[in-house]
């Protein structure tokens, strides 16, 4: 099966968006969200909605990760059709303690992508983590 022209400019665009995640430069990060973006992350709030409420929970997070982030990007699936695509993979997540070990847990991540004045921007993002329901307690230490 060959690749799109569109999946080769969607996974460049997630690999930039790592690169920022991993250097926590916040104004680089949101450069690939729509401004009408609606994100469903896992820590803080039901809903973002909007670029400018996304950018400041990115500003939040990144106060919880002052020795770096972490992010690794694992079983990355495109797909696209026309102006829209989606994405989805699992991703290790998280940062570094004060001693500069990893802190981190395995996630969920979707995508959803519209074609924009030619770029590929997240008009959807969704991050999140499985949980046992008996106890309500996330499974962090769920792996892959």
């Amino acid at each position: 099966m060959s690749t799109s022209n569109e999946e080769i400019e969607i996974r460049a665009s997630i690999e930039q968006w790592e690169a920022a995640m991993r250097t926590g430069k916040v104004d680089e990060i949101v450069k690939y969200y729509a401004d009408n973006l609606v994100a469903y992350d896992a820590v803080m709030k039901l809903q973002f909605v909007g670029k400018q409420a996304y950018t400041d929970h990115w500003h939040a997070c990144m106060e919880f990760a002052p020795h770096g982030m972490i992010y690794e990007a694992r079983d990355l699936v495109i797909h696209t059709e026309g102006s829209i695509a989606f994405s989805y993979n699992l991703a290790r997540c998280g940062g570094y303690d004060d001693q500069g070990n990893e802190q981190y847990s395995w996630m969920r991540v979707t995508r959803g992508y519209r074609k924009i004045n030619g770029q590929w921007l997240v008009v959807h993002e969704h991050f999140s983590s499985p949980f046992d329901m008996e106890s309500g307690k996330v499974l962090f230490d769920a792996k892959p």
